[in-house]
């Protein structure tokens, strides 16, 4: 049985975190890439540190968009906000080593004769819903994405221009009864402009932000607050500290809160199962939460490289179900294709709807006009009622 009082905490960081701006970076490349070819493969990693970024990876698709990486690199450092000395859109030194995608990998994911085409990799991918947040997501790590784009809504706008792109938050949430009452400890940490800007002068600062975010009744005269803990924050970003893609898929998906298979998702196209049934399987388990079959699912995936079908599909609902496990692994089989294929066509992911999720989290965002986080409709419930 779970445990119905408890603590628990999950971070975030923001987009100017170094390792979100190679995030950021390497899903515009996938952006670019979909928008002039919606079958482009693609897997771009992205390093960055002190006036320099280096792009690199597998890509099969039009030539014309990586003669134009670099731009898109400037483009989105330049978005971020960083014009600091150390880190500058228009003065870091940009290497491009994207190349062609391996053809023994290509022959194990493209279809032909009568076969369908294969996962882009082997692995396991998980899904996660809980119905103690309206979102369907945990509160720990819903909320601590909630204050940095709060956060970077006032730096862009205007409000709040003393702040910097790069910082990163952390709740812990108090659980009484299974529910999320009150936030035990607040940590942010987030970078100044203003050098002269003590600890006190950013928690006045950044307060009433975080009070527009979080639930009233959750911060009490109880809540410990831990603003810029170690004073300054003048440099930030990847001249404070280098950047990798994929290096924050925790922050990526449910703050801890749930398992995660270990594949990154930023970069790759949705031919890559780490991305595309890790989508899925937050689709299914949320739709399984919307349609009252239980109050919390965790669903895992497995594929097999070259392989269209799924392995295996295993659903947990932590004694929360209305129905048994058993029956809604088969009514997740019937009510959605599996295979890479399947998800995309069923979830549109051949578009440029990838940038946007690079940072504050892949799962627990409104749905988008054009396509976007489709992952989080909750359009199977009937479908799902009706199979089990």
């Amino acid at each position: 049985m779970a445990r119905p009082n408890y603590t628990f905490t999950s971070e975030s960081v923001s987009e100017g975190h170094p390792d979100k701006v190679c995030d950021r970076i390497s899903d515009a490349v996938l952006d670019a890439f979909l928008t002039e070819d919606p079958f482009s493969r693609v897997a771009c990693e992205t390093f960055a540190t002190t006036d320099r970024v280096v792009i690199g990876g597998e890509v099969r698709g039009p030539a014309s968009v990586i003669e134009r990486v670099e731009d898109i690199a400037r483009e989105c450092v330049k978005d971020i906000g960083y014009e600091q000395k150390g880190f500058h859109w228009a003065n870091m030194t940009v290497d491009n080593y994207l190349h062609a995608q391996s053809a023994d990998i290509a022959q194990g994911v493209d279809a032909a004769d009568n076969k369908d085409e294969g996962a882009g990799d082997q692995g396991i991918m998980f899904g996660f819903a809980t119905d103690e947040t309206t979102a369907l997501m945990p509160a720990p790590i819903l909320y601590s994405h909630k204050i940095l784009k709060r956060l970077a809504e006032a730096r862009k706008s205007g409000e709040a221009p003393q702040l910097g792109p790069d910082a990163k938050s952390q709740l812990s949430v108090r659980y009484e009864n299974g529910r999320p009452v009150a936030v035990t400890s607040l940590v942010l940490s987030t970078q100044h402009l203003d050098a002269s800007m003590t600890s006190d002068d950013v928690r006045a600062l950044v307060t009433p932000y975080i009070n527009e975010v979080i639930p009233d009744e959750w911060i009490t005269d109880e809540t410990e607050w831990h603003v810029n803990p170690t004073g300054k924050f003048v440099i930030g970003g990847p001249d404070g500290d280098a950047g990798l893609t994929g290096r924050k898929i925790i922050v990526d998906t449910y703050g801890g809160a749930a398992p995660h298979g270990g594949g990154a998702f930023s970069g790759k196209d949705p031919t890559k199962v780490d991305r595309s049934a890790a989508y899925a399987a937050r689709y299914l388990a949320k739709n399984v939460v919307a349609a009252g079959l239980a109050n919390k699912c965790t669903l895992q995936l497995s594929y097999a490289i070259g392989v269209a079908k799924p392995l295996s599909i295993y659903v947990d609902t932590h004694g929360t179900g209305k129905v048994s496990e058993a029956a809604i692994e088969k009514a997740a089989a019937r009510v959605m294709d599996l295979t890479p294929r399947g998800i995309r066509e069923h979830l549109g992911l051949n578009k440029p709807i990838f940038q946007r999720t690079a940072a504050y989290g892949h799962f627990g965002r409104p749905t988008e006009d054009d396509g976007g986080f489709s992952w989080e409709k909750t359009d199977l419930v009937d479908a799902l009622k009706a199979a089990v």
